[in-house]
């Protein structure tokens, strides 16, 4: 059998890439199934987990196979399936779980948006709007809330994992409030409030977002006291006044929308204030597979981008801030540290 290391002559990769449709819904079936979640550390027969997430073996045990040859489960020579690294990134409890992007970057809307790709390319435009009538985020609240829900999941996940991460890296020493703009749940901003017993923060998200934001943050929430939450569209005003502002993972919309939102944050904070933008970069990065598909899904969706540290710096530059200093927050997210000139 094919094994994850195996690496195929170009004839036969160019097959197996024109199949990845196949590799993304065996994944999203798996997970979906539970099928990491039914399997525990001792290695499973497919008739057994059959029986656990209540399938067809034989199918099963199809899915599993085709899953083994890219390394997520391994196939034993006695017929039994076990858990990988990569499948256990499946499980709803591992605590570095990847099982909510893994639904996100594969749900429905997805497979209605890919074949479109190439007018994508040609136009430089999204697609959604042309397949569903709306803009894109409006589409998935109004007519797929159950994608919506993933995307909320998805993104929780992905704040909890790196915002522990941000909050070791930045030193905020000296600065009374910083705010979370587009934060989402308020993990970042309830981090630093962590590491910093004396600073107030702010939450800034639409409205639908903060109403489900940290229990922590809200009232009767051990951080209440320092932190206000802030309904609202970044991207139309950000109505926060503070030292400094943290900005991540939300610059990836189209060009116009991504300039008013550091535009409103400058003129929010004014001269002398600090702004920290974390992004996924497309380049000088381990992560360049998944960042570049992340990237075409963007045009897709929401006609956005990934930046390279070059299309970051020169948005930034251009909305008024000036660059301090670029540094790694993790492998896969750079921090750019700036400041509103005086």
């Amino acid at each position: 059998m094919t094994s994850a290391e195996t690496a195929p002559p170009p004839p036969m990769r160019l097959r197996e890439l024109v199949f990845g449709a196949a590799c993304a819904a065996a994944v999203r079936a798996a997970a979906r199934l539970g099928v990491p979640d039914a399997l525990g550390d001792e290695p499973m027969t497919a008739e057994d987990l059959a029986a656990a997430v209540k399938t067809q073996p034989k199918p099963l045990r199809r899915l599993l196979r085709a899953l083994s040859c890219y390394g997520v489960f391994a196939e034993r020579p006695d017929g039994a399936f076990a858990h990988t690294d990569m499948s256990r990134l499946l499980r709803e409890d591992d605590p570095n779980s990847l099982r909510a992007i893994a639904l996100w970057c594969t749900e429905p809307w997805t497979w209605d948006a890919w074949p479109r790709l190439d007018e994508a390319v040609r136009t430089g435009k999204n697609v959604v709007e042309d397949l569903y009538g709306k803009e894109f985020f409006t589409y998935l609240n109004e007519d797929a809330p159950d994608s919506a829900d993933v995307f909320n999941r998805a993104m929780t996940r992905s704040s909890e994992q790196s915002a522990r991460e941000v909050a070791a890296l930045l030193d905020l020493s000296g600065a009374k409030s910083v705010a979370d703009i587009g934060g989402g749940q308020g993990h970042v901003v309830a981090c630093l409030l962590d590491k910093y017993p004396q600073m107030h923060g702010s939450l800034l998200d639409l409205p639908r977002v903060v109403d489900n934001a940290l229990p922590r943050l809200r009232d009767g929430g051990d951080l209440a006291g320092r932190a206000k939450i802030v309904p609202g569209d970044v991207r139309e005003a950000v109505p926060v006044t503070s030292d400094v502002y943290i900005i991540k993972n939300i610059l990836e919309w189209d060009d116009e929308s991504t300039a008013r939102t550091l535009r409103n944050v400058v003129e929010a904070g004014g001269p002398g204030t600090r702004v920290v933008v974390i992004e996924n970069l497309v380049d000088d990065t381990p992560s360049m597979r998944f960042s570049t598909a992340m990237d075409l899904l963007l045009l897709l969706n929401v006609g956005g981008a990934k930046h390279t540290t070059d299309s970051m710096v020169s948005r930034l530059t251009a909305a008024g801030l000036h660059v301090d200093e670029t540094q790694p927050v993790n492998p896969y997210l750079h921090a750019f540290d700036c400041h509103v000139p005086g």
